[in-house]
């Protein structure tokens, strides 16, 4: 019998439009600060990465707009919030490299998957420009041939 690899062992979810809609120049591992009830979700599979993106205020990163379906016997006594913001753990000098590319115009900050690690979760997120439409003609163009 076959082993799987582990690339599909540890992923939860994964933005597949991100990589067609950007073109991602650096990526970086981050740490997700969760509540309990987040983590019970990520582990039935409610995660979505779709539509979600990074940004950095007061020196610290943020993850925007990424829905965790709350579980129905989840809670009882805090009424959970699917799309709340959630913070990043990065380091110091990454989250300043992160913060001088937004600063250009164009460039933007794109989870692109989100995985264990160990017990922990994490989560990829690329830095990159976006495509224009000859470009996305380009991939699809690509794709199809291969």
């Amino acid at each position: 019998m076959a082993k799987k690899s582990k690339e599909f062992d540890n992923q939860i979810a994964r933005n597949k439009r991100a990589r067609f809609d950007y073109e991602i120049d650096k990526t970086f591992e981050a740490g997700l600060q969760l509540c309990g009830w987040e983590v019970k979700s990520i582990r039935a599979g409610k995660a979505n990465l779709s539509d979600t993106y990074v940004i950095i205020r007061d020196g610290q990163g943020y993850l925007l707009n990424a829905n965790i379906t709350p579980l129905a016997s989840a809670l009882t006594h805090v009424i959970p919030d699917p799309t709340r913001t959630r913070k990043l753990l990065l380091h110091r000098k990454e989250l300043a490299v992160i913060h001088g590319v937004l600063s250009k115009k164009g460039c933007a900050c794109i989870p692109l998957e989100m995985y264990w690690k160990g017990p922990f979760v994490k989560i990829k997120i690329g830095l990159g420009r976006g495509k224009k439409q000859y470009d996305k003609r380009e991939t699809i163009r690509d794709r199809e041939w291969n």
